[in-house]
C-alpha cells in the first residue's frame, strides 16, 4: 500500500504524542515535550516515510528512526534560537525565553541522544551520524559567515548544503536504505533530497524579504536586519555598480538604524539590480535537477508521484 503524504503526516504526529520521557528532571524533559508538540510540516521524518514506502509497505515499521530524524532536526531548531537569540518559534516562545538559557542548552543535548538512541544500530546508523555531523558543521559555517564581507556564491550554496539540504537528503537515502534499495538508487534519492534542500534554503531567503505576509505569516526582512549572508545579499553584492554597492554597505555597516528604513532601502536595491529574477531563476534551476535525480530512481513512475507532489508542495510556498 502506498501512503499518501497526508496519511504519513498523520502517522508521524501521532508517534510523537506517544513518546515517553521521564517526569524528571522536568527542567530537561518539560522542554523537549514542548518542542515536540509545538508542530512543524515533519518534513524529513516523512521523507523518510516516502522513500522506504517507494519499495515496500508498512512504512511505520521503520517509524522509530522517523521520529529520530524529527527528534534531531527540533534539536538543532532548539539551539538555533538559542545561538540567534530569537524569541519565537512557531508562534510560541522559543524554550531559552519561557525557561532559561541553560535548560535550552541541556534540553537540546538530551535531545540529541534521545534521537539517536531512538535511531538505534542498523544499515543506516553511519548515514544518520554523518547527516547529524554536516547540519553542525554546516551552523558553524553560517555563523564564521557574520564577520565576512566576502562570502561567494559557492560557499554559500556549500553552507546550506551542511545545515538545510543535508538532512533532506539523508532522510530519502536512509529510508531507502532501510527497504533494500540498490546503490544507485539511493544515491539518486540523496541527489534529489540534496537539490530539493538546496532550492528550499534559497526559496526561503526569497520569502523573508518578498513574502506575502497573509499568507506566509511571518514579519520580512529580518535576515536584512541582521545581515544575513543570505543569496540575495550575495548576488546583490556581486551584481551591483560602484554606487549600489557603496549604498549596500553603508546599509551593512551601520550599528543603529530604523529596521523598517533598512527593510525598505535594501529591498529597493535588490529590486533595481534584479535579484528576485536571479534568485527565482536559481531555484528554478535547483528544482529542474533534483526532478532529473527521481527520473533516474529505478520504480514505476506511478510510484514516485507522492514524493514529486512532496516537492511541489515544499516549494509552492507563495510569495
Amino acid at each position: 500500500m502506498l501512503y499518501s503524504i497526508d496519511q504519513l503526516t498523520k502517522l508521524v504526529n501521532e508517534s510523537i504524542e506517544k513518546l515517553s520521557f521521564p517526569k524528571e528532571p522536568s527542567h530537561i524533559y518539560d522542554p523537549i515535550r514542548y518542542v515536540l508538540s509545538g508542530g512543524g510540516k515533519r518534513v524529513r521524518s516523512v521523507l523518510m516515510l516516502l522513500s522506504y514506502n517507494l519499495y515496500k509497505d508498512h512504512p511505520e515499521s521503520i517509524m522509530q528512526q522517523a521520529l529520530a530524524l524529527e527528534t534531531y532536526h527540533n534539536f538543532t531548531l532548539l539551539h538555533d534560537d538559542l545561538i540567534d537569540k530569537s524569541d519565537l518559534r512557531r508562534g510560541k516562545p522559543t524554550v531559552h525565553k519561557k525557561w532559561n538559557e541553560n535548560t535550552a542548552i541541556l534540553s537540546g543535548d538530551t535531545m540529541l541522544m534521545i534521537a539517536y538512541k531512538l535511531f538505534g544500530n542498523n544499515v543506516a546508523t553511519s548515514d544518520f551520524i554523518d547527516a547529524t555531523l554536516g547540519v553542525l558543521e554546516g551552523e558553524q559555517v553560517d555563523i564564521d559567515f557574520e564577520e565576512r564581507m566576502d562570502v561567494t556564491e559557492a560557499e554559500y550554496m556549500d553552507m546550506i548544503r551542511l545545515k538545510t539540504a543535508f538532512l533532506l537528503a539523508y532522510a530519502l537515502k536512509i529510508g531507502a536504505k532501510l527497504a533494500g534499495a540498490n546503490e544507485a538508487d539511493q544515491q539518486n534519492l540523496y541527489d534529489f533530497g540534496l537539490q530539493m534542500g538546496l532550492a528550499f534554503q534559497v526559496q526561503d531567503d526569497l520569502l523573508d524579504v518578498y513574502a506575502d505576509t497573509a499568507v506566509f505569516q511571518k514579519k520580512l526582512g529580518g535576515d536584512i536586519v541582521e545581515n544575513k549572508k543570505t543569496y540575495l545579499l550575495i548576488q546583490a553584492l556581486q551584481k551591483a555598480n560602484a554606487e549600489q554597492k557603496a549604498e549596500l554597505e553603508a546599509w551593512i555597516d551601520k550599528t543603529e538604524c530604523d529596521n523598517e528604513e533598512k527593510i525598505a532601502a535594501v529591498t529597493h536595491l535588490y529590486n533595481i539590480i534584479g535579484i528576485p529574477t536571479l534568485t527565482q531563476q536559481c531555484i528554478e534551476s535547483l528544482f529542474e535537477a533534483a526532478h532529473k535525480s527521481l527520473d533516474k530512481v529505478c520504480i514505476p513512475e506511478e510510484r514516485k508521484a507522492e514524493v514529486r507532489a512532496f516537492a511541489h508542495k515544499l516549494l509552492g510556498r507563495r510569495y
